[in-house]
């Protein structure tokens, strides 16, 4: 089909992008060549900061899906959140919308009934479940799929730090307010998170599906501003893309370089790249919660802060609540939306992924939040950081076990 042919080679020229912002051309470049995600125009973005505002959305593209939907999401939990989400894929089952899910058995392994797939089947959804836990030990079970994709028809996509259950949207108050972000794709970028999402349902089924099957009918071009280039990363590779994605925002990185974040565990590569970037004249800050989900990581992502802040990076932590988001924006010419927490896990175990966002105006919406979410923070200094001999110790021990935390 011409129009499906023309639709498929739609993705930007990567040499003509890079000339019109040189500034991100290096990791433009590295996405287009080594893992192979091309870069596109003719894409709307639309920033969430807010769990409500992602839901509204995703609910209103989702009842007009005519072709398909396909959900992948590491957590899916029974609730408010969900269950509206439920309704709607029935309502598209019923007309001859092909609905499909994927969940992460561990993930999902509070949130979720047992055998929950078999439910979903039963109202004509097609379902898979990444990965079942089992009840013994091996490394692979360290492996997850802690992506979260819905892609529309094609032709719409969203992704970012929010799961389907109730406390990223606040239903539920476990640490606070919760704080979160994501993105939506309208236009030609959907397209990687489709085939992303077909990949995964191919490896899962061990059957094999052509992408081009799914691909939409052309899409009307209009004169958004930018380009989007979304990404994925495999533990199964030798190609850590997230973490390559921080290190070249952080590297490239001239004015400011702002970064959100619900975990800070890295190792001496990452470490040494921010602290070069803010003794180089950028303005670095990271935002961090203050009430944590989890208190033995917290505890070691503390042990951080007195080398960051000697360095000169700022640090805040979120008063409100929890803060989930894994955004990162940079010299007003760059943003990251993703799944990659700034953690072991993330960068090296799990499957993730995310959307690179070069001069879109969500560049400076992405800006704009980070800097209202300031006002919600209390600043960290070093007389915060005090410590005696005994919980340094504890913090450099816990330090040594991050990887597996």
């Amino acid at each position: 089909d011409e129009s499906e042919t023309n639709f498929r080679h739609a993705n930007a020229s990567t040499d003509r992008v890079t000339e019109q912002i040189p500034d991100c051309a290096k990791l433009i470049h590295y996405l287009d060549q080594v893992p192979r995600f091309p870069v596109y125009a003719n894409t709307d973005t639309v920033y969430y900061g807010d769990g409500k505002d992602f839901q509204a959305d995703l609910l209103e593209e989702l009842r007009q899906a005519k072709r398909y939907v396909f959900l992948e999401f590491f957590i899916i939990g029974e609730g408010v959140f969900w269950n509206s989400i439920l309704e709607v894929l029935q309502e598209r089952v019923a007309a001859g919308v092909d609905v499909r899910v994927i969940y992460d058995d561990l993930g999902c392994f509070a949130t979720l009934p047992n055998k929950y797939r078999k439910k979903l089947q039963s109202y004509g959804i097609s379902c898979c479940v990444f990965n079942p836990f089992r009840p013994f030990l091996t490394s692979i079970q360290n492996n997850r799929d802690h992506r979260k994709i819905a892609v529309i028809d094609g032709r719409v996509a969203f992704t970012g730090g929010i799961n389907l259950a109730d406390e990223y949207i606040n239903e539920r108050r476990r640490f606070g307010h919760w704080k979160d972000s994501a993105i939506k794709l309208s236009g030609n970028g959907a397209w990687s998170f489709t085939v992303m999402f077909l990949q995964m349902w191919s490896f899962l089924t061990e059957k094999p599906i052509s992408p081009d099957e799914y691909a939409p009918s052309r899409i009307e071009e209009r004169a958004y501003r930018g380009w989007v280039q979304p990404f994925s990363d495999s533990p199964m590779d030798r190609e850590a893309v997230g973490e390559q994605v921080y290190l070249q925002i952080i590297g490239n990185a001239k004015k400011y370089l702002y970064i959100t974040t619900p975990y800070f565990m890295v190792d001496d590569s990452m470490l040494a790249a921010l602290k070069s970037a803010s003794k180089s004249g950028v303005d670095v800050r990271l935002i961090l919660p203050h009430h944590p989900d989890k208190r033995m990581v917290h505890f070691t992502t503390r042990s951080y802060y007195r080398e960051l802040l000697s360095a000169g990076i700022r640090l805040y932590e979120y008063a409100d609540g929890f803060i989930h988001s894994k955004n990162t924006v940079c010299d007003d010419q760059i943003a990251c939306i993703s799944t990659v927490n700034l953690d072991f896990r993330s960068l090296y175990m799990h499957f993730e992924c995310g959307v690179c966002l070069y001069q879109t105006e969500t560049v400076e919406h992405v800006r704009q939040d980070f800097l209202e979410t300031l006002e919600h923070c209390r600043p960290i200094t070093l007389s915060d950081c005090k410590a005696g001999p005994l919980k340094i110790l504890m913090q450099d021990i816990c330090r040594l076990f991050a990887p597996m935390m």
